[in-house]
């Protein structure tokens, strides 16, 4: 716990829907503890009224925090539904965006946002960054997430094809990757296609069994209903009424990238992502992913969103493996103004 000083200021802030207090604080309040570390604040709780103390600039990022994260857990009340408990991550992305110099307008309604309404639990963006990709996700047909890993750009793909598919918007989720080994010479793979190409795969069957229970999953796999294939299955077909994923994009070669995207048909989204950083492709093999970037940019109706490695949700250390693998090859991410 934070001590006070004798210049620290202080505010007070009072949440009127008890129900909801238990989720805001946490078990043993642990999410005010969180906060209080995260921004060296102290908190002190008394019922349902909050006491702030702190410096000016921290004390705001902690109420900023707090209010946040009530509005949300009322916004999930609003739809009809159980508010699910904080993660510690989900504490983190509230301090960022009460943080952030832009939290305004669009961005600070999303720190608060109820989150998209999965099968199994609301996700929501923990970074602004994240909330631009859902924007953009929304608005528009065909999206390019680009940058490095644990950044949510395939995960929040994911969410979005879920809530659509659970809102009737589309039929279908068909969720693609190109099979190309990462470094390692995997050899003769036994069993029938799915075997063989299941391993390419699983990360799109991390995220969806973690947005739907296990049985709804298979369920819809053997209905059609949801389709897990190679990006070579993709050629000749018209997807119509589907949310379309392309995971691992860098490396597709440009002929693989025009094909894929010449698939969308009426009434269909498509997300495509990738990490320019880890292109796996033969040397001197263009990335198709960066052709599109080239060549797409400026094309109406398409979005890009360009990650950072300060948008990488997962464990921090895995910030500072990113930082410290592009600061050896001098990797400069998409976005960056010196490229």
């Amino acid at each position: 716990m934070s001590t006070g000083t004798a210049d620290d200021a202080s505010v007070q802030l009072e949440f009127h829907d008890h129900a909801l207090i238990p989720l805001l604080f946490g078990d043993h309040d642990r999410n005010l503890a969180r906060i209080e570390q995260k921004l060296g604040v102290k908190l002190e709780a008394f019922g349902n009224i909050v006491r702030i103390l702190g410096a000016e600039e921290s004390l705001q990022a902690a109420r900023g925090t707090l209010e946040g994260l009530y509005r949300r857990l009322e916004k999930t009340k609003k739809k009809g539904q159980d508010p699910y408990p904080f993660e510690i991550g989900d504490v983190d992305a509230a301090v960022k965006y009460a943080q952030a110099a832009d939290a305004v307008g669009g961005v600070r309604e999303f720190a608060g946002d109820a989150g998209l309404d999965t099968y199994k639990r609301p996700i929501g963006a923990r970074s602004p960054n994240q909330a631009h990709y859902l924007k953009q996700l929304m608005q528009h047909e065909l999206v390019f997430g680009l940058g490095p890993a644990g950044t949510g750009k395939t995960y929040l793909a994911v969410a979005m094809a879920c809530a659509m598919l659970k809102a009737k918007r589309v039929d279908r989720l068909i969720l693609s990757r190109p099979a190309v080994e990462a470094g390692e010479r995997l050899g003769f793979l036994p069993g029938d296609m799915k075997d063989k190409v299941d391993p390419y795969l699983r990360p799109l069957y991390d995220a969806l069994y973690d947005m739907m229970p296990g049985e709804m999953v298979e369920r819809r796999l053997a209905a059609g209903e949801i389709e897990v294939a190679p990006l070579a299955f993709m050629r000749g077909r018209t997807l119509a009424n589907a949310y379309v994923i392309l995971d691992e994009a860098q490396n597709t070669t440009p002929t693989q990238m025009k094909m894929f995207l010449t698939r969308l048909g009426e009434n269909s989204r498509m997300a495509v992502t990738g990490d320019l950083s880890q292109v796996d492709l033969p040397l001197g093999n263009k990335s198709g992913l960066r052709d599109a970037l080239d060549h797409l940019h400026d094309v109406q109706g398409v979005g890009f969103v360009e990650f950072t490695a300060a948008d990488v949700v997962r464990h921090p250390l895995v910030t500072r493996i990113v930082h410290a693998y592009n600061a050896r090859d001098g990797v400069l991410l998409p976005g960056d103004k010196s490229r």
